[in-house]
């Protein structure tokens, strides 16, 4: 039997599809947002075909906008070159069952093109090369994610219609660990936490935070793969049950003016499945852990791209806010971008610059390629920061998302990293949302401008 609850193995789904209850198997791939693209296949055709040969999809599902547009500048993928075929690769580790879709199981896919190569501009295979690094040196990455959302009582439709302008917060006052507040959704929060152990996820909490109707369900580590994995699937997941309650969720990084959703990344590191960041150094560290945090540190700025992909990304740097501005490390210090959390085997490093927008697969990449340009170069760690780290007068965090996009471009640790292709793919995708951003007539310049220019 499987290791978890939800998990199948193959002859599980066989049976399953035997006995008549999964009819439906979805084939996903993360896109560059991180969103779950793909197909729903019949159950005997995805065992009879799919298994062992994979399926075909549109190559454009990594070269278009969040619209899906078809955009220029990518090198992969273009009306020039015909917009052909990419394979999708079943992952089977990752087949399990959908409780929340009647008579459907899941499972992840990896891209490659028809010759067998990698798809280098695919967020999995991005992530894929980087933990190949760290194996190389015998290293092993484990990573939990804590994403924040915002409920609403209004359907996505609703919320669509009136431009999503006043909406009804699922909470009408801060219920930041409050049991009484988040009472009143429990229904739904129990709904979501049940149907992801249905999936195999393993859910520790849910908790109330800060902003109208914000809450938060954390999962338990895993190997980073499985938790990117995971956290998609939930991401995905916990919007279709939200839409079937008639609610709306959303995960974006600054939905209004108050507290913005978060998605701390804490990661550790493991050799033959011991953990080896903490030692007899300060604050509990081994060298490999100082120096894991040095590269972070030195590589914060360089990789923020990865890390906050989108325009209001950036919104939620904002002194005070909880959300980092100071690139510093400090000690369970919150107003830190890096704070060290635990003790002994359960120490590990918490990246708290990421929103609740972030791609998990390319942000997990980029602390693992800067945690491995750290211990590469035995870099020095600074002393950790004690105080407000908002007044530090620290180097910050990007302030834009085209001050992000010059420092990514612009690193040599990103192209010797990534590569060039991977670099100059996710460039683009930068330009295109300034672009369209930047051509916008916006609601602020409306109400400013219409009558009093």
């Amino acid at each position: 039997m499987s290791e978890r609850t939800g998990l199948l193995s193959v002859d599980e789904l066989r049976g399953e599809v035997s006995a008549g209850r999964i009819d439906t198997v979805l084939l996903a791939i993360a896109d560059m947002q991180g969103r779950l693209q793909g197909k729903r296949l019949s159950a005997r055709y995805f065992l009879e075909e799919v298994l062992g040969h994979g399926s075909e999809g549109c190559n454009y599902l990594l070269a278009v906008d969040v619209d899906m547009n078809t955009v220029g500048g990518y090198a992969m993928s273009s009306w020039e070159r015909g917009y052909g075929d990419f394979v999708m690769k079943p992952d089977l580790a990752t087949l399990r069952r959908v409780p929340w879709q009647e008579g459907t199981a899941m499972l992840m896919a990896d891209l490659a093109w028809e010759s067998g190569d990698d798809v280098t501009a695919s967020p999995r295979q991005i992530l894929r090369r980087q933990l190949g690094r760290l194996a190389e040196r015998g290293l092993a990455a484990y990573v939990g994610t804590e994403l924040e959302f915002c409920v609403y009582d209004d359907s996505y439709e609703d919320a669509w219609k009136r431009a999503y302008r006043d909406m009804s917060p699922a909470n009408l006052y801060n219920v930041d660990y409050s049991l009484l507040g988040t009472a009143r959704i429990e229904p739904l929060l129990r709904r979501i936490r049940r149907d992801m152990e249905g999936a195999g996820l393993y859910v520790e909490s849910a908790k109330g935070e800060c902003n109208l109707g914000q809450h938060e369900i954390a999962f338990r580590y895993d190997e980073a793969l499985r938790t990117c994995d995971n956290h998609s699937i939930y991401k995905n997941g916990a919007k279709e049950i939200a839409a079937q309650e008639g609610r709306s969720i959303t995960f974006m990084a600054k939905p209004n003016q108050r507290e913005g959703n978060s998605c701390h990344i804490h990661i550790s590191l493991r050799a033959d499945g011991r953990p080896v960041m903490a030692g007899e150094g300060r604050h509990g560290l081994s060298k490999l852990g100082e120096h894991f945090i040095a590269g972070q540190l030195a590589c914060l700025r360089d990789l923020t791209l990865l890390l906050a992909p989108n325009i209001n990304s950036y919104k939620r740097y904002v002194p005070g806010s909880f959300a980092p501005t100071a690139v510093k490390w400090g000690v369970d210090n919150r107003t830190c971008a890096l704070r060290l959390v635990g003790h002994g085997p359960s120490l590990r490093v918490e990246n708290r610059v990421p929103g609740g927008d972030v791609n998990p697969y390319l942000a997990v990449s980029a602390l693992v390629a800067a945690g491995l340009h750290g211990i590469d170069n035995e870099l020095p760690l600074e002393e950790a920061f004690g105080g407000n780290a908002y007044d530090s007068g620290a180097e910050t965090v990007p302030h834009t998302l085209r001050d992000a996009l010059a420092l990514f471009e612009g690193s040599k640790l990103a192209r010797e990293t990534f590569g060039e292709d991977v670099v100059a793919h996710y460039a683009n995708n930068a330009r295109v949302e300034l672009a369209a951003f930047d051509a916008a007539v916006t609601d602020w310049e409306l109400f400013r401008g219409f009558e009093r220019m």
